[in-house]
């Protein structure tokens, strides 16, 4: 199983830029991020220090999310968001050049929440624009943008996979745009209610990329309820050949135990 480490998730313990190879000690050889900067474009030296990280390390980088504003506080995503458009947009060659220089070709859009004083309708137009813009702009080096249901997020409109397809379906049609792909987050899709076997039956060929967590509690797989193993080995069967995102929480003692007694169980 090819597995990544999102490495803004897990490994918070230490700091940023030493979460790459603390997952290549952990027998990982890919990692991806949240976007790892306060600005949609930051100095150059910032930038040279991350690539830094993960070349160093050893590992691919796999994944990378577009700046979403200010995560912790409860932002998600620029693409939607009329006064912020602009810095989603200057966002998009920063991406593709880091996505360029460590080979990554897969780029998460976050959507957007629902922003006061702004219709749906326009936010949805001005959603559709951006994400048609950033598809372009990392179809230069091959790349995917990858656009995911969220959960835990009143005001994010994209809850079901059919949600995130309706967009992906609109940017289609009026861009022509054939590089946007569903995110699949097995942990978002079930606790939002989505019938997740069902998505995997439909759209699993078609997933630009899968994460996981386990629920209750966004945990490590196991930790929960959720038949993880099934889902992915489902989706494998019925097409899927991306990387495994490993997007959850756990502490630094256990967060890869999993993974070790798997091996072990292979060997």
């Amino acid at each position: 199983m090819t597995y990544t480490v999102n490495c803004s998730i897990l490994l918070t313990e230490l700091p940023l830029l030493e979460r790459p190879a603390a997952a290549k000690a952990a027998g990982f050889d890919a990692v991806e991020f949240w976007w790892p900067f306060d600005t949609s474009v930051p100095g150059d030296a910032q930038v040279t220090a991350f690539e830094n990280a993960i070349n160093d390390a050893g590992v691919q980088l796999t994944g990378l999310n577009f700046n979403a504003g200010n995560m912790p506080g409860g932002d998600r995503g620029l693409a939607s968001w009329p006064e912020r458009s602009t810095e989603f947009q200057d966002n998009i060659d920063v991406v593709a050049g880091i996505g360029e220089r460590l080979g990554c070709k897969a780029f998460n859009a976050l959507y957007g929440n629902r922003i006061d004083g702004e219709s749906p309708g326009k936010q949805d137009e001005i959603g559709a624009e951006n994400l048609a813009t950033a598809a372009a702009g990392v179809a230069r080096i091959g790349g995917t943008v990858l656009l995911e249901p969220v959960s835990g997020a009143p005001r994010y409109p994209l809850l079901t996979a059919q949600d995130a397809l309706k967009v992906i379906a609109r940017v289609t049609a009026e861009s022509g745009a054939t590089n946007i792909k569903l995110l699949a987050d097995f942990y978002h899709l079930a606790v939002n209610g989505d019938d997740v076997e069902a998505v995997i039956e439909n759209h699993a060929k078609d997933f630009g990329h899968i994460q996981i967590a386990d629920n209750p509690g966004r945990g490590a797989p196991g930790t929960g309820e959720l038949p993880l193993g099934e889902w992915i080995a489902r989706s494998r069967t019925l097409g899927y050949t991306g990387h495994i995102g490993l997007e959850y929480k756990e502490p630094p003692e256990s967060a890869f135990s999993w993974a070790i007694r798997q091996r072990a169980n292979a060997s």
